[in-house]
């Protein structure tokens, strides 16, 4: 191929893109906005019970390399799903500042390819400074920020993390006063913050305890968990050095499912079969079914070859979507 040659893929998107730039100016893309937000909503109410999704982080050794943010809508699309999170700072450009232009983009991405958004995935890191840690209205600033953002992009879920010690996923000692501050602003956005439970923590943790009160105590809906099924590995032998990993059983997840509003669908190995070798897919999956839950289900490849050079990370999530629907009947 010439090197000024352009793929047919290509040329169509190039197409499809000048043409919406062309309708969808000004005023009349912030009805668009509304428009999709109101479908995409719509969408997701009649879709009861687990729903599927992807993880933009699944993409991380392709994402501005083989796949651009487009590339990864068509992925997630031609799975079936429906649902994404992306990591903030590595798939919005111009991070914490978007142009006008980039969020235009997105807005007709999530309409073009049937996609809603639903978790944001961002980090207080309380460890800015060398000397300290980030006192409470400081951690406050950088949340409100967060939640802005998000709720310009139409999320409803934040994967807030703010873990600082013990190697584990333990909060910092004033999460509380930080969380219990932000709580206004993520009600009148109507946003849910979530911490992220995953390995080398386990379900019954004694934070996680820390995490159930602080909501019953203050009543909050918008904040909860996001349960990572890294949690429920099966396998031994890859830990991390120096941390011990605590595994959970299926039926642990049983009591937070009320405080758990998505989840990481971690996947490892799928066999050529269609099942995680590593993660009792089945077993949680009917856990929640029985249960009622009613959220998505994030897929997030974490598997050894996913740096690997020419490995498509694509395949192997089609693989575990295929597995998923079998399991829900979807």
């Amino acid at each position: 191929m010439k090197e000024n040659s352009i793929s047919r893929r290509n040329f169509l998107r190039g197409a499809s893109a000048v043409a919406m730039a062309s309708v969808l100016p000004g005023s009349v893309m912030a009805a668009e906005k509304e428009a999709a937000v109101a479908d995409t909503t719509a969408k997701a109410a009649a879709r009861k019970g687990p729903k599927r999704g992807v993880s933009f982080y699944s993409y991380s050794a392709e994402f501005g390399f083989e796949k651009t943010l487009e590339d990864c809508f068509e992925d997630v699309h031609d799975m079936g799903a429906h649902g994404i999170e992306i990591l903030a700072n590595a798939h919005i450009a111009n991070y914490p500042y978007p142009t006008e232009e980039w969020v235009n983009n997105w807005w007709a991405l999530c309409k073009k390819y049937d996609i809603e958004p639903v978790e944001y995935g961002h980090w207080l890191d309380c460890r800015l400074y060398q000397d300290r840690l980030l006192d409470v209205d400081e951690a406050v600033d950088f949340l409100s920020r967060d939640l802005h953002l998000a709720h310009r992009l139409g999320f409803k879920f934040l994967r807030t993390k703010m873990t600082v010690k013990d190697g584990q996923l333990a909060p910092i000692d004033n999460w509380q006063d930080i969380i219990l501050k932000a709580l206004p602003l993520a009600e009148r956005l109507g946003l849910v913050m979530l911490p992220e439970i995953h390995t080398p923590s386990s379900l019954t943790e004694g934070f996680i305890n820390d995490y159930v009160d602080f909501i019953k105590k203050t009543g909050t809906k918008n904040f909860g968990l996001n349960i990572d099924f890294s949690v429920f590995r099966t396998t031994r032998g890859r830990e991390t050095p120096g941390q011990t990993a605590y595994y959970s059983k299926p039926e642990d997840i049983i009591p937070l499912l009320p405080y758990i509003y998505c989840c990481h669908a971690k996947l490892f190995h799928m066999s050529d079969d269609f099942h995680e070798t590593e993660i009792p897919y089945e077993e949680v999956l009917k856990i929640m079914i029985d249960h009622n839950w009613d959220g998505y289900l994030l897929s997030e490849y974490e598997g050894s070859d996913k740096y690997d050079q020419g490995y498509e990370v694509g395949q192997t999530l089609r693989k575990q979507h295929i597995m998923m629907k079998r399991i829900l009947g979807d």
